[in-house]
């Protein structure tokens, strides 16, 4: 199954989102993974939980069948995303409000979310996935 991936920031997500949307009728399932920025010292996330999700959420998603489209939105670094008006914090199509959150995206809406404190859980990875 091919996993599409595609990257924004906060300042490129609007016109990714926009071919994210457009190429969503391709694909089975669209999702969208709101994680920490990567600590440009380390290469590694500033966040444990996105340290710790990551990996398995790819795992599960590769071995999903059909076509899934996996757009990363990076929040930025951690004053960044503590700010309370960062921007998806105030989306009213997203509300996050911790990071990583995994969030299937069906029909221009959000049709179901896993939190940072879940989203590491394989049955719920591939429950989401599926739609269940």
């Amino acid at each position: 199954m091919p996993l599409k991936l595609s990257d924004a920031t906060v300042s490129t997500f609007d016109s990714v989102f926009e071919k994210f949307r457009a190429e969503a009728p391709k694909n089975k399932v669209d999702l969208i993974l709101f994680l920490a920025d990567k600590d440009p010292s380390t290469s590694l996330s500033w966040c444990p939980d996105c340290v710790k999700a990551e990996p398995v959420i790819y795992k599960r998603l590769e071995a999903a069948a059909g076509d899934v489209a996996l757009l990363r939105a990076y929040v930025g670094d951690r004053p960044t995303w503590r700010a309370p008006k960062h921007p998806w914090r105030v989306d009213s199509r997203f509300k996050i409000t911790g990071v990583p959150t995994l969030v299937r995206w069906e029909n221009d809406a959000v049709k179901g979310r896993l939190e940072d404190y879940e989203a590491h859980v394989e049955n719920k990875i591939d429950a989401l996935v599926s739609g269940n």
